[in-house]
């Protein structure tokens, strides 16, 4: 099943996707797609819920996002491009939770930024409680899926001291969404088409098959250094294509347009502006 949120900044509700991509209004069955409810999705008819009406905003598909937890350097092929080793263990760091907007609402560039880039990543939803879980029993825990994009300002990042978390927890840092997947409709999660274009032009693309870390593995490894609770996403790294990854570089601008795309995951449209 495909789930969304949909209304004002603060204001979303929730909503199930039909067959026709329709949003089915589902705020008569739950209140939001946050917390507890991830561990038991409701199981309806589309058809049996109200129809929205026009073209609402989509806002993240997981409300009160409790961490935004990101793995670097996950996919040999990325590692590759940027000259470096891939990982023996995988790279953990925190992306702000403030970062986090919609699927197609406006990146917007801090003030001093000259080198924005985009990641598309894989988004785990954790649906229940995990703390020491095997690999085996790790996607037990998992909700869904979702896209993120993992907005970069490369400046910040690697020219400031300090941790990563300076360049990718700025202000609309963090576009999530349009849904969240079911697993079973999702089928193979290690087989997974991933791409970002840039007005039109592709720049990244991959796929899930070459991530160093599996879900299974990241889903356990995180859960033995802190507890996963329902809601936390992880984002589980980026396939080969970023802006810097480019020769020469190719870093965001004011007008430009990403829009990125995982297989049965859906499609963000994010406009790019600078803050004055």
């Amino acid at each position: 099943m495909k789930f969304a949120r949909y209304g004002a900044p603060g204001q979303e509700k929730p909503a199930l996707v039909d067959k026709a991509g329709q949003l089915r209004d589902l705020s008569g069955v739950l209140p939001d797609l946050a917390g507890a409810v991830l561990g038991d999705l409701p199981k309806v008819k589309p058809e049996s819920l109200p129809l929205v009406e026009g073209n609402p905003r989509l806002g993240p598909p997981v409300g009160d996002v409790g961490k935004l937890i990101c793995i670097g350097l996950n996919y040999i092929d990325h590692a590759a491009e940027l000259g470096v080793d891939p990982p023996k263990d995988p790279v953990v760091f925190l992306k702000a939770t403030s970062a986090i907007i919609g699927p197609h609402d406006t990146v917007v560039l801090p003030r001093g930024s000259k080198r924005g880039d985009w990641e598309v990543e894989l988004g785990i939803v954790i649906g229940k409680r995990a703390k020491y879980v095997s690999e085996d029993s790790a996607l037990d825990h998992v909700a869904g899926y979702t896209i993120v994009n993992d907005v970069s300002e490369r400046g910040f990042q690697l020219e400031r001291s300090g941790q990563w978390t300076k360049g990718k927890s700025c202000d609309t840092f963090g576009p999530m969404g349009p849904w969240l997947v079911t697993p079973d409709e999702i089928g193979d999660v290690q087989a997974l088409d991933l791409s970002v274009d840039v007005n039109g032009a592709r720049m990244q693309s991959g796929n899930s098959r070459l991530m160093i870390f599996t879900v299974a593995q990241i889903v356990a490894y995180l859960s033995d250094l802190m507890t996963l609770e329902p809601g936390d996403v992880i984002a589980t790294g980026t396939p080969p294509g970023v802006g810097m990854g480019h020769k020469p570089p190719r870093y965001l601008s004011a007008g430009d347009e990403m829009v990125l795309r995982i297989s049965g995951l859906g499609e963000q449209r994010s406009p790019v502006a600078q803050d004055p």
